[in-house]
């Protein structure tokens, strides 16, 4: 009974030494302490950006009608905002059509090389191949093959993120360490049900890197597309910044420029940013209680 009292009060105290752990680890912050910490650095930044832009136009570097300011330059785009969201609009809808083809392309791509030995001696290379070259190349053949259609700007982003999200996908399952492998073989998983709930897992993260990448690809490669194969009567933003460059309109060039680079933060921060906090808290790589 004594020896059974001294455990019982051993473990009494290990249980209290526990909850005194827990009550100092600090409350997560609030909505708005989050949300504050996460757009005052960037509003920081577009003001520093401004600022920088501001200093080049006093400096006469070029005159003020091929380098408009910021007084000319936010008035324009307040006063054609209606115009640029249609052509938003229809950017967007070919980059969601792009993308998602390019995801299907490049994961099914990617899992057939990482898995086959012979595939990835033969296009293990041609895939690097194909990230490194200029997606605007491919514009001429695609002009050729599809003509000045949608088809011809999909095709683009699909040559332009497909080989990025393959070699992500690729990379990620390389670095699988064998032990899971193995657990996953033991457990009773093998074939689809392996690769489902074994392999994507475990090369998730480097799989999310390689769609963030595959995504900056799509996006230029879509801008890319839309400056050289101007579709009559579908003005995406590549193509009405074309327009306005061909009537020496820069303060016009400037504002779409603006708004594909917040589209692009945007993107990065809702879509990618996000994604990436959350595989990082759920392999244990976030510290919610010291903020990260």
């Amino acid at each position: 009974m004594a020896t059974l009292d001294l455990r019982e009060r051993s473990l009494r105290t290990e249980l209290a030494g526990l909850d005194a752990l827990e009550s100092m680890v600090a409350p997560r912050p609030s909505l708005h302490s989050r949300v504050w910490s996460a757009v005052w650095p960037k509003c920081l930044a577009a003001g520093i950006a401004v600022l920088l832009w501001q200093i080049v136009v006093w400096s006469h570097f070029r005159p003020d009608y091929v380098i408009p300011g910021p007084a000319k330059v936010f008035p324009r785009l307040y006063d054609d905002f209606g115009t640029i969201m249609d052509a938003v609009g229809i950017t967007m809808w070919r980059a969601v059509q792009g993308f998602a083809l390019a995801i299907l392309i490049g994961t099914a791509v990617g899992a057939l090389v990482a898995h086959n030995r012979v595939l990835r001696s033969g296009f293990g290379s041609l895939v690097t191949g194909l990230m490194t070259m200029p997606s605007v190349a491919w514009v001429p053949l695609a002009i050729g093959i599809f003509q000045l259609s949608d088809a011809t700007i999909r095709f683009v982003v699909v040559i332009g993120a497909a080989p990025s999200i393959a070699n992500g996908l690729i990379s990620g399952i390389d670095n699988i360490q064998p032990v899971i492998r193995r657990a996953g073989r033991v457990l009773g998983a093998h074939g689809w049900s392996a690769f489902r709930h074994v392999t994507l897992p475990a090369a998730l993260p480097a799989f999310v890197g390689g769609l963030k990448q595959g995504w900056a690809f799509a996006w230029r490669s879509l801008l890319a597309a839309e400056l050289i194969a101007l579709i009559p009567g579908k003005l995406g933003i590549g193509q009405l910044m074309e327009n306005d460059r061909q009537f020496t309109d820069y303060t016009g060039v400037i504002c779409i420029m603006i708004v594909i680079l917040i589209i692009g933060i945007v993107v990065d921060e809702a879509i990618f940013g996000n994604a990436n906090r959350w595989i990082r808290r759920r392999y244990g790589l976030i510290d919610d209680a010291a903020g990260a």
